[in-house]
């Protein structure tokens, strides 16, 4: 009798808005080989996927054969893990309700796990990054939007529906900054990329403070956090606000979930002290009190790519193996 072989490797994908990154990742989590398909080039999600796929077949065959891959793991914002569907993006160029999972499934003839760009990073972190060995944490990923993930016993948690973890879609101020999602308020709109610019303007428009940020012409996170850096009050005081408004949301957060520590990834956490200490100060004082104290607040020790190409891997190994190779 012989044994039967495992298969060993599988690719993960990352969606952003702008760029698609696809890679062959093994059992130990080595990525072999990489391509990439710009998103942003495709305003209507048909062509995209055949696209992605014809991709993923290209970079599969030049590496030991499309039979030779267990699985697909995906990681895209706004998607639901349950259906295997990207559902009402409001960072992607497609609208709707888009059963990816089952569109490259079509194609590939290989299983497809398609996961929320959280859920994924949270795997990641999980499996290779800070959240090791851990079994209650939430990731929270502040970037373009305000992505989070919820680890309850060791597993991810997702709810009646697969919706759960909508942080960002939380309300903060009722009545307040328009969201993607329709809403009034929520606090994506005051901790994002986008949210942070629009409240340094509003800080410039309330006082004639000189500031750096006024002889910039493209404003950004990235720039604002320079500007912290040479001690710019008004800047600094950008990173307080959007500290204490996040600080609010977690502390709400953790409250209901008592987790072990929250994980700050994406680009915004790039901002460190500034962002983090008046977050961790709000915090501490609106968090409950049996819980005050104990949640650890870590940045991933992973690179964003790396990250979501092992989260969107880890997810691949997740669903139940199929393929039209065996």
């Amino acid at each position: 009798m012989k044994f039967e072989l495992i298969k060993s490797r599988v690719i993960g994908v990352d969606i952003s808005s702008f760029r698609t990154t696809i890679g062959i990742v093994d059992i130990r989590g080595n990525i072999i080989a990489e391509d990439s398909v710009v998103t942003s080039d495709y305003s209507s999600v048909e062509p995209f996927v055949n696209k992605l796929c014809g991709t993923i077949v290209a970079l599969a065959e030049r590496n030991e054969g499309l039979d030779t891959i267990r699985s697909v793991g995906v990681s895209i914002p706004s998607a639901n893990y349950l259906i295997g569907s990207i559902v009402n993006a409001a960072n992607l160029p497609w609208r709707g309700v888009i059963p990816m999972a089952a569109m490259m499934r079509d194609q590939l003839g290989l299983a497809v796990g398609v996961a929320n760009n959280s859920h994924a990073a949270a795997m990641g972190e999980k499996v290779y990054g800070a959240a090791h060995g851990m079994k209650n944490f939430l990731l929270v990923d502040l970037g373009v939007g305000v992505g989070s993930c919820i680890f309850s016993e060791g597993r991810v948690h997702l709810g009646a529906r697969g919706f759960a973890g909508e942080i960002g879609h939380t309300c903060l101020v009722p009545g307040g900054r328009q969201c993607g999602c329709g809403h009034l308020g929520c606090l994506e709109t005051y901790v994002n990329a986008k949210g942070i610019v629009v409240t340094a303007r509003e800080l410039m428009e309330e006082s004639d403070k000189p500031s750096l940020m006024r002889e910039e012409p493209e404003l950004t996170p990235k720039k604002i956090t320079e500007f912290c850096n040479q001690g710019d009050e008004l800047a600094i005081e950008v990173y307080r606000r959007t500290g204490h408004a996040l600080g609010i949301g977690l502390a709400n957060s953790a409250s209901v979930l008592d987790p072990e520590a929250i994980i700050f990834a994406g680009g915004i956490s790039n901002a460190g002290k500034w962002l983090i200490g008046p977050a961790r100060e709000t915090f501490e004082e609106l968090v409950f009190p049996n819980t005050r104290g104990k949640v650890k607040m870590l940045k991933s020790i992973l690179s964003d790519s790396e990250r979501e190409m092992l989260g969107a891997s880890a997810v691949a190994w997740e669903v139940e193996e199929y393929s039209l190779f065996k």
